[in-house]
C-alpha cells in the first residue's frame, strides 16, 4: 500500500464520527468512577443494615454492537456484555450474579441459544438464593452468599472461550466452573470429543494429568494435595481416587492454541487448592487430535 493511500485511509478514520452511544458508555463510566470516589466507609456500612435488590440491564442492541466492534480497541471489548446483573445486599446475606450475553455473534440461533441459557441459569440463581434467604430467616437467620459472574479466557480472531463461575457461601464456600469456547470463524460451539478422533483422549489425558499432579506435589513438598495414587498419599488417606477425566469434561482453549482441563473445587484435590486447571501439552494430544485448526 502507498503513502498516498495510508494517508487517505488515515483521513477517513480520522472524519468518522463517534456513536452517541459511544459517548454515553464512557459518559456514564466515567460518572459511575467519580461517584465510586465519593462514598464514604460510612455509606457502605449504612447500606449493611438493609436489603437492597439491583437489576441493571444494558440491553446493547446488536446493531450497536456492530458499530462498536467496528472501532479499534473497543471492538475487543464488545463481544461479552453485562446484560443483567443481580444484586442483594444485607447484612448477613449477599448476592452478586452478573448474566453475560453474547451480542455479535453471527450465528444469531448459536447467540441467542447461549444467551436464552445465561439469562435462564442467572435468574435460577438468584431465585433460589432468595428462597434460601426465606427459609434461613425463618429458622434464626444465618449467612448466606453466592457470587456469580464470567471471564474471558479467551478472544481472538478464531476462538472465544467463556468461563462462568458460581461460589456459593455457606459456612465454607464452594466453587462450580462452565466454559463455552466458541469458534468465531465458522460460528460453531465447541466441545471436547469433537476435537478428537475417538474416545482414546479420555485415556490420554488423563494419564498426563496424573503425571502433572504427581509431579506438582513432589515439586512443593506436598504443600499441593491433589487426590491420585502414587503421589505418597497412603490410600486410605485419599479422600477420592482420580482415575479419568469425564468425556465432555470442562474445558477451554488459550490464546496460543493450547488445551486447558479444568476440575472445579474439591472435584479432584482438598478445597484450599481451590479451581484447579491442567494445560496438556499438544505433542502429548498430536496422535489423537482430529487436526490441529484449535489445538496446535
Amino acid at each position: 500500500m502507498n503513502d498516498k493511500k495510508l494517508k487517505d485511509l488515515q483521513k477517513q478514520y480520522d472524519n468518522r464520527p463517534i456513536p452517541k452511544e459511544l459517548d454515553f458508555i464512557v459518559e456514564n463510566a466515567l460518572k459511575q468512577g467519580k461517584k465510586k470516589k465519593r462514598r464514604s466507609p460510612q455509606w457502605l456500612l449504612g447500606t449493611a443494615a438493609a436489603a437492597m435488590l439491583f437489576t441493571a440491564s444494558l440491553n446493547i442492541s446488536p446493531a450497536m454492537a456492530r458499530t462498536l466492534a467496528d472501532i479499534p480497541v473497543v471492538g475487543s471489548v464488545v463481544k461479552v456484555l453485562t446484560w443483567t446483573e443481580y444484586k442483594v445486599t444485607e447484612e448477613t446475606y449477599d448476592a452478586d450474579i452478573k448474566v453475560p450475553s453474547i451480542e455479535n455473534l453471527e450465528n444469531k440461533e448459536l447467540a441467542n441459544k447461549l444467551n436464552e441459557q445465561y439469562r435462564a441459569e442467572g435468574k435460577a440463581l438468584y431465585e433460589q438464593f432468595i428462597a434460601e434467604v426465606g427459609d434461613s430467616k425463618a429458622n434464626g437467620g444465618g449467612h448466606l452468599g453466592i457470587d456469580s459472574g464470567y471471564e474471558i479466557k479467551t478472544d481472538n480472531d478464531q476462538i472465544l472461550s467463556i468461563g462462568r463461575y458460581v461460589v456459593n457461601t455457606v459456612g465454607s464456600s464452594s466453587t462450580v466452573m462452565q466454559y463455552d469456547t466458541i469458534d468465531k470463524k465458522n460460528e460453531i460451539l465447541l466441545s471436547l470429543p469433537m476435537l478428537f478422533k475417538d474416545d482414546a483422549y479420555i485415556n490420554v489425558i488423563s494419564e498426563n494429568i496424573k503425571e502433572q499432579m504427581r509431579a506438582e506435589m513432589l515439586a512443593s513438598n506436598q504443600e499441593k494435595t491433589y487426590w491420585v495414587k502414587g503421589a505418597g498419599i497412603a490410600d486410605e488417606d485419599l479422600f477420592f481416587d482420580f482415575t479419568a477425566i469425564d468425556a465432555e469434561q470442562k474445558f477451554y482453549i488459550t490464546d496460543s492454541g493450547k488445551l486447558v482441563i479444568s476440575f472445579d473445587k474439591y472435584e479432584v484435590a482438598p478445597g484450599y487448592m481451590g479451581v484447579v486447571e491442567f494445560e496438556i501439552p499438544t505433542e502429548v494430544l498430536q496422535d489423537v487430535l482430529v487436526s490441529n485448526e484449535y489445538i496446535h
